[in-house]
């Protein structure tokens, strides 16, 4: 690298520690990297270092970055309509990006709620449920249930449906509302299923069933809360159970949507339906934020019907053409491109190329499906040593607690995958 693009990489890095504030940091982030540009499965850094992206900005850019399909479709959208406000108004892209989500969504969901973040999705899909009670007649059923290990965002409503213990927000515990949690799913997603790990939620259900709006998990993999990925018949067991006791099932497929697990949904490895589905990250392919909260007819329907008549949220940029045009090049790139088949291989190299590090002291387990590889350890990393470990061996990886993990762009490469698991497994070796 020059001395110029070195000084120019420090000089960016100290000025943003005097002003800006980075998610999950103090005031002073540290390490920090300063980025240049971006390309494919690539971050160019402004020293003039490159590396592997294993993140996919936080798993959102599927196709690799400044993909021609998405960018075309920006500008050309931008020259008729960048921005409208939703209330009261209407435009192609946000209507046909509806209709194509219901078309892919699993069965039984028929209306879209567009909004900014997946946060939001999940906030919304939460005030769905308590709405759709109140309208009812039936305000006492106001608690949601859960299991461990779980993570849903990280507004307030979000917060209060993350792992209670483990999770990044225990700090919150005593402000937060008071829902219940299960125990998590033990089965691994290649085990059989048996009623035993479903028990603890059942019976919690049984006993608070007129309490509780809504189940509310993530489908087959648990993201940020744990990666923890389990037997797709534990949804199928679930969905009878919601059925039994007459409560809403939530699923949160912000991680798991849009072929992150090997399919299009991770509620797709169960063939079960939600009756609130909640979208985000990958829905623009990492380009604007964009989520989007979808609903079965039973539920719009009752809260049609009942006091005030309208779902009671509104989001500024609701619907915002530019993004809407993003998930459509982002959608037109799934259907037209080998991505179910590139998912596929890129898990059989995660698998290979972490494996290594089951032999290392220190691991807990190390576990892959679809296009995420995880490493899970015997205590948390240190981000000050791990962080620019992982930059001197030429790739992004940003773990956090215990969990050191790929999420790679579909579009990467063999060698890239190599270069990934091989400079993770160094890393792990070298410091845990």
């Amino acid at each position: 690298m020059s001395d110029d693009a070195s000084k120019r990489a420090r000089d960016l890095v100290e000025r943003d520690r005097k002003v800006v504030w980075h998610p999950y940091a103090p005031p002073q982030a540290d390490p920090l990297f300063a980025v240049e540009s971006t390309e494919g499965a690539e971050i160019r850094l402004s020293d003039g270092r490159t590396l592997v992206d294993g993140m996919s900005s936080w798993w959102s850019a599927i196709h690799g970055y400044r993909h021609p399909t998405i960018e075309a479709a920006l500008k050309a959208q931008l020259e008729t309509l960048p921005h409208i406000m939703f209330g009261g108004l209407t435009h192609e892209p946000a209507v046909r990006l509806c209709e194509r989500l219901l078309d892919i969504a699993p069965k039984g969901l028929s209306r879209v709620f567009l909004c900014d973040s997946g946060s939001i999705a999940v906030e919304v899909a939460i005030k769905v449920a308590f709405q759709y009670w109140l309208s009812r007649g039936r305000p006492e059923r106001s608690r949601l249930l859960t299991v461990e290990g779980g993570y849903h965002g990280d507004t307030f409503a979000t917060m209060a449906v993350c792992d209670p213990v483990n999770g990044m927000h225990d700090f919150f515990r005593g402000v937060l509302p008071d829902h219940l949690f299960a125990e998590k799913p033990s089965c691994r997603f290649e085990d059989d299923f048996e009623e035993r790990h479903i028990e603890d939620l059942a019976s919690k259900l049984e006993i608070h069933r007129n309490e509780i709006a809504a189940v509310i998990l993530e489908p087959v993999v648990q993201g940020a809360g744990g990666m923890w990925f389990y037997a797709p018949a534990y949804l199928r067991r679930l969905r009878e159970l919601c059925d039994e006791h007459e409560v809403l099932l939530i699923f949160d497929e912000i991680a798991t949507g849009f072929g992150r697990t090997g399919e299009m949904f991770g509620a797709d490895h169960a063939g079960v339906s939600p009756d609130i589905l909640s979208l985000g990250k990958s829905l623009t392919g990492g380009t604007l934020t964009l989520a989007a909260t979808l609903v079965s007819d039973h539920v719009s329907d009752a809260i049609a019907a009942g006091e005030p008549g309208a779902l009671m949220h509104g989001p500024t940029y609701m619907g915002n053409p530019l993004a809407c045009a993003a998930a459509h090049a982002s959608l037109d790139l799934l259907e037209t491109t080998p991505w179910h088949e590139n998912v596929k291989r890129i898990e059989a190299e995660l698998r290979e190329g972490l494996l290594p590090c089951s032999e290392l002291p220190g691991v807990a387990d190390v576990r892959a499906l679809g296009a995420i590889g995880v490493v899970e350890l015997e205590a948390p990393v240190d981000m000050k040593i791990v962080q620019p470990a992982f930059v001197e061996e030429g790739i992004w990886v940003r773990p956090f607690g215990k969990l050191v993990y790929l999420m790679p762009p579909y579009v990467t490469t063999t060698a890239q995958i190599e270069k990934l698991t091989s400079g993770l497994c160094a890393v792990v070796e070298r410091y845990v």
